[in-house]
C-alpha cells in the first residue's frame, strides 16, 4: 500500500482527537472556603471537580502528620460539602491539607496560633478513589490540558514542513533545480497554515490560563515573528520575476529564516535572563516536568505524529496541484 502512512496519520488523529475530548479529568480539590484556621470551631466549605461527594465522605485536616477529623460532614452535591471541626490550639505548622476521601488538598489553609504539637486523631476510613483512566487535573490547566494534544502538534508540524522547506533550498542552491524549488514554496505556505492554527489554539489556552489572548511573552512574539518572518519569504518570492533568480534568492533567504525560526523558538526563551511564562522558558520548569505523565503522552506522541502526517499529506497535495497548473500554462 503506497498510501499506508495517510490512513495511519488518520488513524491516529482520530484516536488523538475523540480521546483528547473524551477522557475526563482526574478527581480533584480545587477551593476551601475560608482559606485559614483558628483554635475553636471552624466550619469549611469545600469544592471538588470530578468529585463523588456522598453520604459516607472523610474529611481531615493534616498538620505535620498529625490529622484531625471532622465533627460533622454536609454534602450538598457531588462536588460541594461543608464540614465542620474542632481545631485545638498547638498545631506545628504554618500551612494545614484538606483531605476527602483521598484527594488532598496540599497547603490549603493558613493556620494560627501554631506550638508543639497536638495528639493526632485516628479518623475513619475513606471511600475508595475512582478508578479509570484519566487525565491528571492541574491547578490552573483543568479542563485546558486538553490542548496540549492540539496547540503543541501544530508546531511541531510546522516546523517539520519548514524542515522540508530549507532542505529543498539547500538543493536548489547545488542543483539551481526550479521544482525542488516549488517543493520549498509549498512546504511554506502549509507550515504558515499550521503556525496559523498554532497561534490561534495558543491564544485560546492563554486566556483560559493566564487570564488574556496576548500577553507580552517572549515565545508568544518570537511565533508571531518567525509567522512574519516566513510570510516575508512568499512577498520576496512575488517581486522577482527571473525564475532562477528567484530561486537562489528564495533559498538563501529561507536557510536564514529556519535559523532564525530555531533561535526564536528554541534558544532565545531558553535563556534565564529572559521573562516567559512558558512552561521551560525563562528558568520555569518545563511542562515535562511537572504536567506531562504517561497518561497524557499516550495521547500526545499519536497526536503529534497524526499531525505531522497530515501536514505533510497537504503538502504533498500542493505540490502535485502546483506542478499540474505549471504543466498547463506552459
Amino acid at each position: 500500500m503506497r498510501h499506508w502512512w495517510k490512513f495511519l496519520g488518520i488513524g491516529l488523529l482520530l484516536f488523538a482527537s475523540v480521546a483528547g475530548f473524551w477522557v475526563p479529568l482526574t478527581p480533584a480539590l480545587v477551593h476551601v472556603s475560608p482559606d485559614r484556621i483558628a483554635p475553636g470551631s471552624v466550619e469549611l466549605t469545600v469544592t471538588g471537580y470530578n468529585t463523588s461527594f456522598s453520604s459516607g465522605t472523610v474529611v481531615k485536616l493534616t498538620n505535620e502528620g498529625q490529622h484531625i477529623c471532622a465533627s460533622s460532614v454536609s454534602v450538598v452535591d457531588a462536588n460541594h460539602l461543608n464540614a465542620r471541626f474542632e481545631v485545638p490550639a498547638g498545631l506545628k505548622a504554618n500551612l494545614t491539607d484538606v483531605t476527602v476521601d483521598g484527594l488532598t488538598y496540599q497547603g490549603a489553609l493558613f493556620t494560627e496560633s501554631l506550638g508543639a504539637g497536638i495528639s493526632s486523631a485516628v479518623c475513619p476510613e475513606p471511600n475508595p478513589a475512582p478508578t479509570g483512566f484519566t487525565f491528571p487535573n492541574r491547578s490552573i490547566l483543568y479542563e485546558s490540558i486538553r490542548n496540549l494534544h492540539f496547540h503543541v502538534p501544530m508546531w511541531f508540524t510546522m516546523i517539520a514542513l519548514m524542515g522540508i522547506s530549507v532542505f529543498q533550498s539547500i538543493k536548489v542552491l547545488g542543483s539551481n533545480s526550479l521544482d525542488q524549488d516549488l517543493t520549498a514554496e509549498m512546504a511554506v505556505r502549509i507550515g504558515l497554515v499550521f503556525c496559523v492554527l498554532g497561534l490561534i489554539t495558543g491564544a485560546l489556552w492563554a486566556r483560559a490560563t493566564w487570564g488574556a489572548f496576548w500577553t507580552n511573552d517572549v515565545k508568544l512574539n518570537g511565533a508571531a515573528v518567525t509567522g512574519l518572518i516566513y510570510v516575508a519569504y512568499l512577498v520576496l518570492r512575488g517581486s522577482v520575476q527571473e525564475a532562477h533568480k528567484r530561486a537562489r534568492l528564495s533559498a538563501i533567504y529561507n536557510i536564514f529564516a529556519f535559523i532564525l525560526l530555531v533561535l526564536f523558538l528554541f534558544v532565545v526563551p531558553r535563556l534565564n535572563a529572559i521573562d516567559s511564562l512558558h512552561p521551560g522558558n525563562g528558568g520555569n520548569s518545563g511542562f515535562n516536568d511537572l504536567d506531562l505523565d504517561n497518561r497524557l503522552r499516550m495521547i500526545f506522541y499519536p497526536a503529534v505524529l497524526g499531525w505531522i502526517l497530515l501536514g505533510c499529506w497537504m503538502y504533498d497535495l500542493r505540490v502535485r496541484a502546483a506542478r499540474l497548473a505549471k504543466a498547463l500554462d506552459r
